[in-house]
């Protein structure tokens, strides 16, 4: 069987790396660390490894409720710990009073300094700080190089993970009955927007699917997919859970409000 059928054909990179690192666990008895994964990837590994007793196969991003986290996977007799995880949780206060500063200033300013992406996982603020979970590799780099967020200055330190801040942000779990797997129809249901504005929104480049632009309403969708729809908010398809005997598809979702 063809196991890319399961999957889009811009995740076979992902597919094949991952089963790289499968053969090396089991063959050469290696333990492999990730980057950062988004909600989509992490459903694709845990997929791939399926059941399979010969792995062990753990997730962590820095706190309770992290949404991007890493994967530690290695051979079934090693055990993992969250300190086994190569992240560091870094905090800046910063002049609440004189600036505003949101997720996308943040994650802005990271990639301005010519990182990529993959090297950084949640970004939560509160009232007063910033925390960023980020990878032990760069952090260094961050720390002496990212000074200025929005105009402000900013002056990382390194945090334990017990001092992670708890998100604000809350996800309401779903369920609804759909006609079909596409795109526009899942914006329609979870937004609670009509048919023809879900299309527009998604032609105009408003939405985004695990965090990149698809302007093509009938993209199918897949369980572990992140959505975005700008000025709504995001959402996360949890789980396909069969068709009903009229063909509809019964979908587990979460919204954030």
């Amino acid at each position: 069987m063809d196991i890319y059928q399961h999957f889009r054909k811009d995740e076979q990179p992902f597919i094949d790396q991952m089963l790289t690192w499968k053969e090396q666990v089991e063959i050469q008895h290696r333990t492999k660390y990730s980057d950062f994964l988004d909600p989509r990837e992490q459903q694709i590994l845990k997929s791939l490894i399926g059941n399979d007793e010969q792995f062990v196969l753990e997730f962590f991003g820095g706190g309770e409720q992290s949404e991007r986290q890493q994967a530690i996977l290695s051979p079934y007799y090693q055990s993992i710990n969250l300190s086994d995880f190569p992240i560091v949780l870094l905090q800046a206060s910063y002049p609440n009073k004189f600036v505003t500063i949101k997720h996308r200033d943040v994650l802005g300013a990271f990639v301005s300094q010519g990182l990529a992406r993959r090297k950084l996982g949640d970004i939560v603020i509160d009232e007063h700080n910033i925390q960023i979970a980020i990878a032990e590799d760069v952090a260094s780099f961050v720390e002496l190089n990212l000074k200025t967020i929005k105009n402000a200055s900013v002056q990382w330190v390194n945090v334990s993970f017990d001092q992670a801040i708890i998100s604000k942000e809350q996800w309401y779990e779903r369920q609804a009955a759909v006609s079909s797997l596409r795109l526009d129809v899942l914006i329609k249901e979870i937004y609670r927007v009509s048919r023809q504005a879900a299309v527009q929104a998604i032609t105009r480049g408003l939405i985004k699917v695990n965090f990149k632009k698809v302007e093509n309403p009938a993209f199918h969708v897949q369980s572990g997919d992140t959505f975005s729809f700008r000025g709504k908010g995001r959402s996360r398809l949890i789980e396909l859970l069969g068709q009903s005997k009229k063909g509809k598809w019964m979908i587990r979702y979460h919204i954030l409000n």
